[in-house]
């Protein structure tokens, strides 16, 4: 299994994939303009050249970003690609600096064997709910928000950021 960044020729098959779970209430859906729109946030598992997984880490703030849209095509489920999209997703915003990942999901029991955990929904920073102005849900929201520290995000660490230069 090979995990890489999607292309904007895969945004069509993501775009089926995503919308098949969306129609049985398992995700919500995306529209094809907004998977273009954000292609780079994307990572996939192709096969043959068909997209058989993907998933989002969309960044909201300088600490924290979201992991969007993981959809694993059935007959490629439980063998551990979701779980491997996930890490990727970690890896990657560890990379970027970002110290908290949070998701909205249906699926809570997967995120938690993932290392996510429950928060509550208002411990959500408000830029968060942005986008839910938009979600056919809302103001009824009925996902599970789950968060996962990844520690101290780099633009924190050492140098003299953030601290009192003139003591």
């Amino acid at each position: 299994m090979k995990i890489e960044k999607a292309k904007i020729t895969d945004a069509a098959q993501m775009h089926k994939l995503i919308n098949q779970f969306a129609t049985r209430q398992e995700m919500l859906p995306r529209a094809l303009s907004e998977i273009y729109e954000n292609i780079r946030d994307y990572f996939v598992v192709r096969e043959g050249g068909k997209v058989v997984a993907c998933v989002a880490l969309h960044v909201s703030w300088s600490d924290l970003a979201e992991i969007k849209s993981l959809a694993v095509a059935d007959g490629w489920q439980d063998k551990g690609i979701g779980k491997e999209l996930v890490k990727k997703c970690l890896e990657e915003a560890k990379e970027l600096g970002i110290a908290t990942v949070f998701c909205l999901t249906y699926k809570p029991d997967f995120f938690q064997k993932c290392g996510f955990a429950h928060i509550e929904k208002s411990q959500l920073p408000r830029k968060v709910w942005g986008e839910c102005y938009t979600c056919p849900k809302f103001p009824d929201c009925d996902e599970v928000p789950l968060v996962v520290n990844l520690g101290t995000p780099h633009h924190l660490e050492g140098g003299n950021e953030g601290k009192n230069a003139a003591h």
